[in-house]
């Protein structure tokens, strides 16, 4: 995978954000992608058991971080026969930014019964699907390929993506850190309005029924719904194989209160 990693670890649980992890609000903040990637890290890597899989990754972002190096901190809050669940915390410069929580299910054999589910959506392949100037720089973070005909913010949107960076330098992506790198990605997709983005994400919601297949995962705004200057936006995720979970967030208007 080419390019330079978000984070660099500085020993057990602390890490220096690269240059590469700056988010869109500040030039000097820490892109919300990669606290997702890096609380999805820590769960998987300290506290998931074989046979368990994480069904749902909430991660409140209530401060905007800096890039001065930061800490991951985990506990588990419940470890039951069918259910675990997780708490995080990142911390820099002694103030807490951001928090998550992880809902580790047991797998197991589906049940009997048949239920409705929401028609497979049918579009081309990422590679049949060419890149988008505007994300494809010198040293993009992450790579989309737009299915939806034109650029029509008030239409339903379709979208490819892939990371094209680790995470953390040396450390390979698993499915599920990829899933929750990318699930920040709803924000500006499904927030996006005919004058920009103007919602600053103040969550983020991952819910996986399964883990995604390679590279690429599939967008699909599902509904985005805003008054008062409050938004929730949610996104349908894909992989090539089929549907394989859901994003959403709530934003603020990125302005003044209401008079």
């Amino acid at each position: 995978m080419a390019g330079e990693p978000f984070l660099r670890p500085l020993g057990d649980s602390r890490f220096a954000p690269n240059p590469v992890a700056r988010g869109p609000w500040s030039a000097t903040s820490l892109h919300a992608r990669v606290l997702a990637g890096l609380f999805a890290h820590e769960i998987e890597s300290r506290w998931l058991q074989p046979g368990f899989r994480c069904a749902r990754l909430t991660v409140d972002l209530y401060r905007l971080p800096s890039l001065a190096p930061g800490e991951v901190s985990s506990r588990v809050v419940r470890d039951g026969n069918r259910i675990c669940v997780v708490e995080t915390e990142y911390t820099s410069e002694g103030k807490s930014f951001a928090r998550a929580s992880g809902v580790l299910l047991r797998e197991s054999e589906n049940p009997p019964g048949k239920a409705w589910s929401r028609a497979v959506w049918e579009v081309p392949p990422p590679d049949a699907v060419a890149a988008r100037e505007e994300w494809a720089g010198n040293d993009p973070i992450f790579e989309v390929r737009r299915i939806s005909a034109g650029n029509d913010p008030t239409s339903q949107q379709r979208s490819w993506t892939r990371d094209t960076r680790t995470l953390i330098e040396g450390v390979p992506l698993t499915p599920f850190v990829r899933a929750a790198l990318a699930a920040d990605f709803t924000n500006p997709f499904a927030n996006w309005s005919t004058e920009g983005l103007q919602f600053i994400n103040a969550d983020i919601t991952l819910y996986l029924h399964r883990y995604p297949e390679g590279e690429w995962i599939g967008f699909e705004v599902a509904d985005h719904q805003a008054d008062g200057g409050i938004s929730f936006a949610d996104c349908a995720l894909y992989d090539e194989a089929g549907p394989v979970g859901h994003s959403a967030v709530c934003g603020v208007a990125n302005g003044p209160p209401r008079k």
